[in-house]
């Protein structure tokens, strides 16, 4: 093989390869593992493991939703700091990379982001001490919660 021949042929796999990372890429980071669903919502389809960790996490933002009001009802601002908190950017750390590769981006980007979201409530509720802010603040994080359950839901993979 000449050397033109070969440099033409090295430079071939390193495309495909590329291809195949920028494929890969795609599918983990931006499409994830999604499918259609008969509503019309995005269903996300997940190893029964990792729909039971997405779930026991919704039930935690439930049990901190909870908390929160029940904390801004009793004015204790420290209490509902400490409860945005728990539902904060800390909660989000343990979440698989498995799990990760198999959501779509859009839904990455909620769901950090709600996370983001509770860190603020809870630095505001710590240094404002503002009931109603904190609510504003709160209603806010709920829309984004709306949506995301609007716009997706779980199901176990085929076979499962």
């Amino acid at each position: 093989m000449t050397p033109a021949a070969r440099q033409r042929t090295l430079l071939a796999v390193i495309a495909a390869l590329l291809l195949v990372i920028a494929g890969m890429a795609y599918k983990f980071i931006v499409a994830g593992s999604v499918v259609a669903a008969p509503d019309g919502r995005r269903t996300i389809v997940l190893a029964d493991g990792e729909r039971a960790f997405v779930l026991a996490e919704m039930r935690g933002f439930v049990v901190g939703l909870q908390k929160l009001t029940d904390a801004l009802a009793r004015d204790d601002m420290k209490a509902a700091a400490a409860a945005a908190s728990s539902m904060g950017m800390a909660a989000a750390h343990d979440v698989p990379g498995t799990l990760v590769a198999k959501l779509p981006l859009e839904f990455k980007t909620m769901g950090f982001g709600v996370h983001r979201e509770f860190d603020a409530i809870a630095l505001d509720a710590q240094s404002l001490g503002d009931p109603k802010h904190t609510l504003k603040q709160l209603a806010a994080t709920l829309a984004q919660c709306v949506a995301c359950h609007a716009t997706y839901q779980f199901a176990l993979a085929p076979g499962r």
